[in-house]
């Protein structure tokens, strides 16, 4: 069989959006008004920011910060003012206004690609004397627990040689869960900052012992957050849109056919139905409560992909709407394709575009996790995951329903599983 081999788009216009154009330092004026707009935009809810080891800190320092929801920009704005920031931004975020994040100094990259760009960017930003603002997880969190971050970010700091900054935030998945983000709940939001390596520990420190630390320090998990605080979540809609994520019913073992309404959660083949208390824990209607807490039952979910993967019958193949994004004005329609996920091959996206087919492979080494997006009202109101390359992104929406968590699970443990391999030879 002969190796599949990547054939471009057929654009017309071939540009694209320049990644490796370095940042500009950001204007004093709207570090100011960055500052002023998040403190208006948290007027009205409760919030507390509490700073360890903060003293007499001063740039250039790297942050680090769980990352739940767009929340997380405002509360760090202000938490780090007056220091200014060059946050690292995904290339979507750049949609229609790419002078606008141009100005505020981001740092544009694409979510899981090998980019080189990044790490020269990065440097030039220290080199300046500022702080850089890393989302290591490079997504929302979907279940309110911390994703996996890849050791390079340890590699990273190693190069940086400057002290690390850890912002931790609770609350903010609670409060606009990911599954469900355009209704926001009642909850107290507390954010975290510490710095947790000086530059002299970053020196003395290996690059595994920089990665342990990193990961103690960014550990959190929302729902033991909500028990351990006595908070009550009483909208009734507390439970919309959870199904996006518990997709699997652990009493009839159904995949993709669970839903939710109010605040209940249930299968549609078997019609099992579970409740989402105001604590937070889960509760059958009848019967075994197979899963009290969301966590485990989205772990066992993960664990689940795995036994698939390990026994050979994991592959996902489904027929896809593609968006590319391979400038920021706007997506481009690539119409109709083909996609298929494999254990070997990782993903295969193929369709035709001006008349000509074009192919985009992404192997499993390629892409440590999978951007995936819930009701992506950006292009439109459903859900869809976007396989980038080094120079564009391609958002695909699947026929299948209810998929996307289970990809974004297999990407996952495909790349440690290829890594593992890799490790051992």
């Amino acid at each position: 069989m002969n190796k599949l081999e990547k054939i471009e788009v057929n654009y017309k216009n071939k540009k694209r959006y320049r990644t490796d154009k370095l940042p500009i330092r950001q204007p004093l004026f709207l570090t100011w008004l960055i500052w002023l707009l998040s403190k208006i935009a948290l007027k009205g809810k409760k919030y507390k920011i509490e700073k360890i080891n903060m003293d007499g800190l001063k740039p250039p320092y790297i942050m680090l910060s769980n990352h739940m929801y767009f929340i997380d920009f405002e509360l760090t704005a202000v938490g780090l003012f007056p220091h200014r920031m060059n946050n690292v931004i995904n290339i979507d975020g750049y949609h229609r206004r790419p002078w606008l994040m141009e100005l505020i100094g981001g740092i544009a990259t694409r979510k899981f690609t090998n980019d080189l760009h990044l790490i020269k960017s990065i440097m030039h930003v220290v080199k300046k004397g500022d702080v850089v603002g890393l989302y290591p997880e490079a997504r929302y969190s979907a279940n309110g627990t911390l994703a996996y971050i890849p050791e390079s970010v340890a590699k990273l700091v190693k190069l940086a040689k400057v002290p690390v900054v850890v912002v931790k935030h609770q609350g903010n998945h609670l409060h606009t869960p990911f599954w469900d983000y355009k209704r926001k709940r009642k909850v107290p939001l507390h954010t975290k900052i510490k710095k947790v390596l000086t530059t002299e520990e970053i020196k003395e420190k290996s690059v595994s012992e920089i990665y342990e630390t990193i990961i103690n320090e960014m550990q959190y998990d929302e729902y033991a957050y909500q028990r351990a605080n006595n908070i009550l979540i009483k909208e009734k809609y507390r439970a919309e849109g959870l199904h996006k994520i518990l997709y699997h019913c652990p009493h009839c073992h159904t995949e993709s056919k669970m839903n939710s309404s109010n605040d209940e959660i249930y299968c549609t083949e078997c019609g099992k139905r579970w409740r989402l208390m105001e604590n937070g824990l889960i509760e059958a209607l009848d019967g075994n409560t197979e899963f009290e807490i969301v966590t485990e039952w989205y772990e066992w979910e993960r664990s689940e992909v795995r036994k698939q993967i390990e026994d050979g019958t994991y592959s996902f193949t489904d027929d896809v709407e593609v968006y590319s994004f391979p400038r920021c004005w706007r997506f481009i329609k690539l119409g109709s394709a083909k996609v298929k996920h494999s254990i070997e091959d990782g993903f295969t996206l193929e369709g035709f575009y001006n008349g000509k087919p074009y192919r985009i492979l992404r192997k499993p080494l390629e892409s440590n996790g999978l951007h995936i997006e819930f009701n992506f009202s950006r292009l439109k109101p459903f859900d869809c995951f976007n396989i980038s390359i080094e120079d564009d992104c391609y958002f695909c929406y699947p026929t299948k329903s209810n998929v996307i968590t289970k990809l974004s699970f297999a990407v996952e443990e495909l790349y440690k599983l290829h890594l593992t391999r890799k490790n051992s030879h």
